[in-house]
């Protein structure tokens, strides 16, 4: 299905070195406690046996990822000594010599050119309009809205994480899906739910589509399931990969009995529902209405202040809490709900298989669904429905115009609102203006690009839609520059936090929405897309 990318590739190797260029200034910016995190990482992965790796608990930052990221921070410690050796001991605390800043940044630049070879890749499928003006080209679009993402700018390379690395491995799996390499692509994913288990959100639209695409090898003429064509051999070749991945990620903790210590970390359902910043999900809206609901029962004499439960999901902590009014919701609630939320795309993509466009559109069904309805969501994790809603986009745009333009629609929604979510994670007084200014960058390109490539016969929002996405501003303003002036900002903190979250939560609710009754009134298209 794929045409590989035409033209020269010299505008991609710019457009990799200018984001490089760009990372590299960003070295000695703010980094938040996620830098610590992976520091203690590097530190107890390089001085303890593996035996202790996941009892370890000298700092409050211990380790949470599973082990074969625990391995990754373990090579980097080798490199690391060569910088600073102190960054290496588990009780140097908070430790963040300029070496150690150094390297730590830099361990994530480097990485990322798994995640700038997965973009290529991923450019490699696109089907190109020849004679187009290069600038108008859905593979330099993409490539753009990928590598000069303004999520993983800030979230990477400032607030400081290894997403980039991540996404790589994703993204790659994803192209080798396209490319008909599909244990390649199994392969990939199954290593990338050992590097970090949020991935688990999309693993049901990689089973249905594996199962439905790759193991049964037919489908009848209306689209339906072919049952005499399913696979044996392949059913069992996917197992044999992802069984022998987890075998030797998870093995040498199950030898040593140390499987239940290591899910524990893994899976800490005593965090809350909620992250000290709510995410801008389902559950945010859930909490302020209880608040609200909260504060109305008072002023009507219908509940008792003092009886109330206190305010701690505002308080800015990780803990467990009860709602005042509403039911409160139990790790168990939110893993119904999400199933629920996920199970009618994935019906449907069983049913009436779309390709690779369907493929892309329920892992972002997926991502969203497990980010609206999930158990301590963070703020961070609605990039993994952002990047690949970028790819539904610009995937078969030629065969499916019209209803890419409407994907266009819910993108810009969803990724201006997502990014504006992100802003409260740069605090501080000096990244302020770096924020706004790669903000309005990175959604000015957004919106002229996709209007080039889908919005020739109108708009791409309706008005509606442009005043919510407008109304960002003087939200920004009030929150950044107007708030932290009134005496509010000592006794009630919390509100710009609260402002962002619910704001946001909104434009994604809608966004999941629209993505959702699309997916579910999609003509079939089986015949035209379908990955072989």
């Amino acid at each position: 299905m794929a045409a590989p990318m035409s033209g020269e590739s010299s505008w991609f190797v710019a457009l990799s070195l200018g984001v490089s260029f760009i990372k590299c200034l960003l070295i000695n910016a703010y980094h938040s406690t996620d830098f610590e995190v992976h520091r203690n990482w590097l530190a107890l992965t390089h001085s303890l046996p593996v035996s202790q790796w996941y009892y370890e608990a000298t700092s409050e930052w211990t380790l949470d990822y599973p082990p074969l990221f625990a391995w990754f921070e373990y090579g980097l410690s080798y490199i690391a000594r060569y910088f600073d050796k102190e960054m290496l001991v588990v009780k140097n605390l908070n430790y963040a010599s300029s070496a150690t800043v150094l390297f730590q940044r830099l361990s994530v630049i480097v990485t990322d050119l798994v995640f700038i070879y997965a973009v290529k890749e991923c450019c490699k499928c696109l089907r190109e309009e020849k004679g187009k003006d290069q600038l108008g080209k859905p593979s330099f679009i993409l490539a753009t809205l990928l590598l000069w993402n303004f999520g993983l700018l800030i979230v990477d390379h400032i607030h400081f994480q290894y997403n980039g690395f991540l996404f790589g491995v994703l993204l790659l799996s994803v192209a080798r899906h396209f490319q008909g390499r599909h244990l390649e692509g199994a392969l990939l994913f199954s290593i990338l739910l050992n590097l970090k288990h949020i991935y688990l959100y999309i693993a049901p639209a990689y089973g249905i589509f594996l199962l439905r695409c790759f193991c049964l090898t037919q489908s009848n003429a209306d689209g339906s399931v072919r049952w005499k064509s399913f696979s044996l051999f392949r059913l069992v070749a996917l197992g044999s990969i992802v069984l022998f991945t987890f075998a030797v990620s998870f093995g040498p903790f199950i030898v040593m009995g140390q499987l239940p210590q290591v899910l524990s970390r893994l899976f800490p359902f005593k965090r809350g529902l909620c992250h000290a910043y709510w995410a801008p999900n389902f559950w945010a809206l859930y909490n302020i209405a209880d608040k609200a609901l909260s504060i109305l029962g008072v002023k009507l004499k219908l509940l008792d202040f003092n009886k109330l439960p206190k305010a701690s999901m505002t308080g800015g902590l990780v803990q467990e809490f009860q709602h005042s009014v509403l039911p409160s919701v139990s790790p168990l609630m939110t893993l119904i709900c999400t199933l629920v939320s996920i199970l009618p795309a994935l019906f449907s993509m069983w049913r009436r298989p779309s390709g690779a466009r369907g493929f892309l559109r329920c892992i972002v069904i997926c991502a969203l669904g497990s980010f609206m309805f999930g158990w301590h969501v963070h703020e961070k994790a609605i990039l993994m429905a952002i990047l690949p809603l970028r790819q539904v986009l610009l995937f078969f745009k030629i065969l499916l115009a019209v209803e890419s333009k409407e994907d266009a629609r819910t993108f810009l929604i969803l990724s201006t609102a997502g990014h504006y979510s992100l802003f409260p994670l740069l605090f501080t007084v000096q990244e302020l203006p770096i924020k706004i200014l790669l903000m309005l960058l990175f959604t000015i390109f957004s919106f002229t690009s996709l209007k080039k490539l889908f919005g020739k016969s109108g708009t791409l929002v309706n008005s509606v839609e442009a005043a919510y996405l407008l109304g960002l501003f003087p939200l920004d303003l009030i929150c950044e520059f107007i708030y932290p002036l009134t005496s509010w900002q000592h006794t009630l903190p919390f509100i710009p936090l609260l402002l962002t979250s619910v704001y946001c939560a909104l434009g994604v609710l809608y966004s999941f929405i629209r993505l959702y009754l699309s997916v579910l009134t999609t003509p079939n298209s089986t015949s035209k897309a379908k990955a072989q």
